[in-house]
């Protein structure tokens, strides 16, 4: 143990892997994560780490994609989320998914063996005052009420939020096979990742019909202009955005082909294993705010899921952040309280391997200022860097809305020759991880 110390709260996968970059520079951490002593809306364990919406981290393609990128940085820097993940990985094609129960207890169980980290269950209901030393908040999108009332009070900002939707999982055993086939979409990873539900254009139209009708959860007064992200956008919604919305979303039927009879079908619903035994498999897009008796009626229409035995059904929780282009200086502190940093999903970012990275980099700028060393932040053509370098300024504060990493978010190549497609994106990826590597040895 060393005589440097640090708060960090929130437990999840931002505050975990704050700790862990903590820990592991040496200084003394207090991690507070308030669940079991206070429960969410939507949790439904008190493990460090719990994946709420869905288990998987989206692509893990280091070559040509934005997030594989951001994913291989992470390794690069010891990332105690990411070598859990990969500990407990489930097939998922080319994307990165994990049994979310085995990947919590890992990211627990790591934490509570490091000598530097303590972990107390407490609620922690205002910001905590210069005197009680450096923190870092990641309270995530389920801040309680009395501290997302103190960071309020000290930021003089009005709330920003949206609604992130849960999408149902379903009993493997349940699954009429006969009717359903196991194929990644042009076969990717092992070419059998995930179950595929046909329908035909009848179907498909009834589907959207019964989406549009369906009885929703209601809104309470607070939550009625509330905004959703485009990312986790509930299937009914989409729905009624236009009846070939979902043919060109989560339900494209493009790369796959029915195994049964080699046709080709109108529509496709996917699920993706959930959990190592294959016992429990999600369905990819199916976010939604449906009452839970609707969802059963409706999502049984599904050709292959007449049958099924929902382990959870979906649901729907409000997601709180700050103005962080406001209200942060590029080192994630609270330009009215320097003591304070805000990582993970409170500070803007979407998708949990944003939260987790954000977390990290705000381990690590802490541990150099309480070691009296100079910070130098990653290079903005790295998926940290362009992550760290949009919410702290990037962004336009008016518009400020949730971000995942995208290449969109990466300065351009510098080069006389125009890339296109997957040669840009090459170069991209090539450059980020590249970059990072020089950054972490200098």
């Amino acid at each position: 143990m060393t005589d440097k110390k640090a708060q960090v709260i929130g437990g999840g996968l931002a505050g975990s892997e704050a700790a862990w970059q903590l820990a592991q520079a040496g200084i003394e951490v207090t991690l507070h994560e308030m669940r079991p002593v206070r429960k969410t809306d939507v949790h439904q364990t008190h493990g460090l780490a719990e994946l709420v919406c869905s288990n998987s981290f989206r692509s893990d393609d280091k070559t040509a994609n934005a997030v594989g990128v951001l994913h291989e940085e992470m390794r690069m820097m010891n990332s105690v989320i990411m070598t859990q993940a990969d500990i407990h990985a489930v097939p998922a094609g080319g994307a990165l998914a994990v049994d979310r129960d085995h990947f919590s207890g890992g990211v627990e169980q790591a934490l509570e063996a490091h000598p530097n980290i303590t972990i107390i269950r407490d609620e922690v209901t205002a910001l905590p005052a210069p005197e009680d030393g450096p923190v870092i908040i990641a309270s995530g999108p389920l801040t309680s009420d009395s501290l997302a009332a103190s960071i309020l009070a000290e930021t003089q900002e009005e709330d920003l939020a949206f609604f992130d939707a849960i999408a149902p999982i379903v009993h493997f055993d349940s699954i009429n096979m006969d009717v359903a086939w196991f194929q990644s979409r042009y076969d990717k990873g092992t070419g059998k990742d995930y179950i595929n539900c046909p329908m035909t254009q009848e179907q498909y139209e009834g589907f959207i019909e019964a989406l549009c009708v369906g009885e929703k959860m209601s809104f309470k007064e607070f939550e009625e202009n509330t905004p959703y992200f485009d990312g986790c956008m509930p299937i009914e919604i989409m729905a009624e955005r236009g009846p070939q919305t979902l043919r060109f979303g989560p339900m494209k039927p493009v790369g796959l082909t029915n195994q049964h009879d080699m046709s080709r079908p109108y529509a496709v619903v996917q699920l993706r294993q959930d959990n190592q035994l294959a016992t429990l498999f999600n369905m990819v897009g199916f976010q939604t705010k449906l009452k839970y008796g609707e969802q059963v009626s409706v999502f049984r229409t599904i050709p292959g899921l007449e049958n099924a035995e929902f382990a959870r059904l979906g649901g729907l929780h409000r997601n709180t952040f700050i103005n962080s282009p406001r209200l942060l200086d590029e080192q994630l502190r609270l330009k009215s309280q320097k003591h304070i940093r805000f990582a993970g999903q409170i500070t803007g970012v979407e998708g949990y391997v944003e939260s987790a990275a954000t977390g990290g980099l705000a381990g690590r700028m802490l541990a150099a200022e309480l070691k009296g060393e100079t910070w130098v932040s990653p290079p903005n053509t790295t998926a940290h860097g362009a992550l760290l370098s949009h919410i702290t300024g990037g962004a336009v504060a008016e518009t400020f809305q949730p971000m995942n990493v995208n290449f969109g978010l990466f300065p351009p190549m510098e080069t006389n020759k125009k890339l296109r497609g997957r040669d840009r994106k090459n170069a991209y990826a090539a450059r980020a991880l590249d970059d990072t590597n020089s950054w972490l040895n200098s």
